[in-house]
């Protein structure tokens, strides 16, 4: 399991303690179901807060919560602060090398508003999976208008994204109309594929666009993918501008 899925987890078992704690009635089947779960997560059951550990059902959770505290605050905060030591932990080692690496090459490019754009997305992963994705999707636009830009020399129009890559593949000789051997036009292809599939990820999951009565809801494994689909990719055409600039001098 990895550390998406586990935050997950966590964090609705909080949730639904919260609830208990305050007067709630939870399920005492997706109680078990949850804790059985962490439990046998091997790599942190023994940091799983002692009444996740002790409390084998909710009716004994209440027992152990109403002594803790008898005011709703106290028994939130001392819910809370169970879970905080592991919860930040994982979150800790959410940040992967990908993002580390995806960082530094957007701050030098772009450190105002292209970086300024990763960092958000990449906060909201996990908590806002709906804003990450449509931060995923406003990352790749700003790249390609800000390549455009440069090239062209002229302010760039209101295109959609895919538009906006196209032209600036066209610069970058990354189209694979410019390429006769078919790993190299397979591969462009690919990123070309993965740009539609972005802008289509986004309209379809993120907050950018009203949904009708059957709402789907994007999980933080969607917003992950998003956003290192679109972290991969504005890295990809910023090190193949920067080796333009380079080659032309």
């Amino acid at each position: 399991m990895n550390n998406t899925e586990l935050r997950e987890i966590l964090e609705s078992l909080q949730n639904m303690l919260v609830d208990r704690a305050t007067g709630g009635s939870p399920s005492e089947a997706d109680y078990n179901e949850l804790r059985q779960i962490l439990i046998s997560e091997h790599q942190i059951n023994d940091r799983l807060p002692r009444f996740v550990r002790t409390c084998r059902s909710l009716s004994q959770f209440w027992a152990y919560i109403s002594k803790e505290s008898g005011t709703y605050a106290g028994r939130r905060e001392h819910i809370w602060n169970g879970f905080a030591p592991l919860l930040e932990e994982i979150e800790n080692n959410n940040s992967s090398a990908l993002d580390s690496q995806v960082s530094e090459t957007l701050e030098k490019f772009d450190p105002h508003n292209v970086h300024s754009l990763w960092m958000r997305a990449l906060e909201r992963r996990v908590n806002d999976p709906e804003g990450a994705i449509t931060l995923s999707r406003t990352l790749l636009e700003s790249v390609c208008k800000y390549i455009l830009e440069d090239i062209e020399k002229e302010a760039v129009g209101n295109f959609d994204l895919p538009k906006l890559y196209a032209r600036v593949s066209q610069h970058l000789n990354l189209a694979p109309n410019q390429h006769s051997e078919k790993l190299f036009k397979r591969i462009l292809g690919g990123c070309s594929s993965v740009v539609e599939g972005l802008g289509s990820l986004r309209n379809e999951l993120s907050d950018a666009h009203g949904q009708g009565k059957r709402q789907v809801k994007p999980a933080p494994r969607h917003a992950e993918l998003a956003v290192n689909l679109a972290g991969t990719m504005a890295t990809f055409l910023v090190a193949t501008y920067d080796y333009k600039i380079q080659t032309n001098k």
